[in-house]
């Protein structure tokens, strides 16, 4: 007979959970729980109501109650000061109310009702509340660089599952509307992970991820910059150039700078050379006459008048030695013999012994009288 009984009590509990009535709810929401019971017209005085709730914890846990008279609505710490009688639960509706809701207020709650030892026992309701997806955060994963391939990342900490995601490309660099390129890529497994490949001016723009479930939608964006890499050949092309110039213009300097230092020397040194077809000074010779006496020769002493800086002087010719009384007289390059006006011949002066000597023709020592 036992055994039966516990059947029967068994068949009617999954009954009333698999019938259980759901009501969903956004968090921050009201909702009124309904139980209406049969009670009402009868004397209340031993009426008895009791709201239950059976959440992630196995045991069952008072909510509200109505019992001798009075009503325990802070029996829950989660739940204090936001449920209470929604009606007259002394004439038949028993029916509650919970303001603001949480996501702990999830759970099955189920409505007791007694009077003089006599149940009347509601359907379990299934609350579910729900939550929106917290605003998701969108970040770059790579580089953003010409010719990469880059992931752009979207994820939501917070808020009741399935969470979606979806990503649009929403504006181009020019800030007009524009549609997804044939390079994009979104996997059915990882719908918060945006795959672009192989970058270009196509990609670049403003890109919006929106995160949604039952409860509601946030979105976040993120603004795609290609930087534009150049070919390493045009970079080291355009370095040897560089230094090609600047070795060139090196060289236009320095042989500027040379070519004047050159002529710089040779007008400094030009004075001073030795000109081979220069001509010899011209100088006139004057002598005193010579008397011959009888078996005697007077030899005339010979003066040497010369102009130096236009100023004449006379120079005493050198006396010959008693060994040299027989010889030709011999004049240095310093002397100058008058003869006559027009000076002594090169053929006079080589039978008087003279000795021709180069003197540059910027400095003569003696100028012709």
């Amino acid at each position: 007979m036992i055994l039966p009984s516990l059947t029967l009590i068994l068949m009617v509990g999954c009954i009333r959970f698999s019938t259980a009535t759901e009501i969903k709810r956004i968090e921050e929401q009201d909702v009124v729980l309904p139980c209406q019971h049969r009670f009402g017209h009868l004397v209340t005085k031993n009426l008895d109501i009791e709201w239950l709730l059976q959440d992630s914890d196995p045991n069952q846990k008072v909510v509200i109650t109505y019992s001798s008279g009075s009503v325990y609505e802070n029996v829950s710490a989660k739940q204090r000061g936001r449920i209470s009688f929604a009606a007259d639960y002394l004439m038949g509706d028993a029916s509650i109310k919970i303001s603001s809701l949480q996501a702990t207020d999830s759970g099955l709650y189920t409505c007791k009702v007694k009077n003089a030892g006599e149940y009347d026992l509601k359907s379990a309701i299934n609350l579910v509340v729900l939550v929106r997806p917290s605003k998701p955060m969108c970040w770059t994963q790579g580089k953003l660089l010409q010719g990469n391939d880059i992931k752009l990342q979207c994820r939501s900490e917070k808020g009741t599952e399935p969470i979606f995601y979806r990503w649009q490309h929403i504006l181009d660099a020019e800030g007009q509307q524009t549609k997804f390129q044939t390079r994009s890529h979104i996997d059915s497994r990882t719908p918060e992970m945006l795959l672009l490949r192989n970058l270009s001016h196509t990609n670049a723009g403003v890109y919006q991820c929106s995160a949604s479930n039952e409860a509601g939608q946030q979105s976040c964006f993120v603004n795609i910059t290609i930087t534009y890499s150049k070919d390493p050949g045009i970079i080291a092309g355009a370095v040897i150039g560089v230094m090609l110039g600047l070795l060139l213009i090196f060289l236009i300097v320095w042989c500027t700078l040379y070519r004047k230092a050159k002529r710089k020397y040779e007008e400094e040194e030009q004075p001073n050379e030795i000109r081979e077809d220069a001509e010899a000074p011209k100088a006139k010779l004057n002598s005193t006459q010579s008397s011959v006496g009888t078996g005697s020769t007077q030899s005339g002493s010979c003066s040497v008048k010369s102009i130096r800086n236009g100023t004449p002087y006379s120079q005493q010719p050198r006396t010959p030695s008693t060994k040299e009384d027989k010889g030709p007289v011999t004049y240095t390059a310093t002397e100058e013999v008058n003869t006559n006006k027009n000076g002594p011949t090169q053929a006079h002066m080589r039978r008087l012994g003279a000795v021709p000597v180069m003197i540059p023709a910027q400095t003569r020592a003696f100028q012709t009288v």
